[in-house]
């Protein structure tokens, strides 16, 4: 369930945990119990693992000025291998 933030008047900022069908409610301070408004903030996201944060930024940072690739780099792709056609018989 989404947690939300709301500001007491007279406490300052407490944290509720509701569904959120409900986040639009009126919702009052816990210690003195006056009414409290929401805080909008940004959603809480899991932090992302290296290799794909790494990712994520080159693919941004390419997306207006492309790196210029001036070499080939890596090995180069096995060639397939192509089966020899059957011999043709006469008859």
């Amino acid at each position: 369930m989404p947690v939300y933030v709301f500001a007491c008047p007279v406490c300052g900022r407490f944290e509720l945990t509701r569904p959120m069908a409900r986040a639009a409610d009126e919702a009052r301070c816990p210690d003195c119990r006056h009414e409290a408004r929401r805080v909008f903030t940004p959603p809480s996201l899991p932090a992302l693992a290296s290799g794909v944060r790494r990712a994520l930024e080159a693919e941004e940072a390419s997306a207006h000025e492309p790196r210029v690739v001036a070499e080939k780099r890596g090995r180069p792709m096995p060639r397939p291998v192509v089966p020899a056609p059957p011999c043709a018989l006469s008859h």
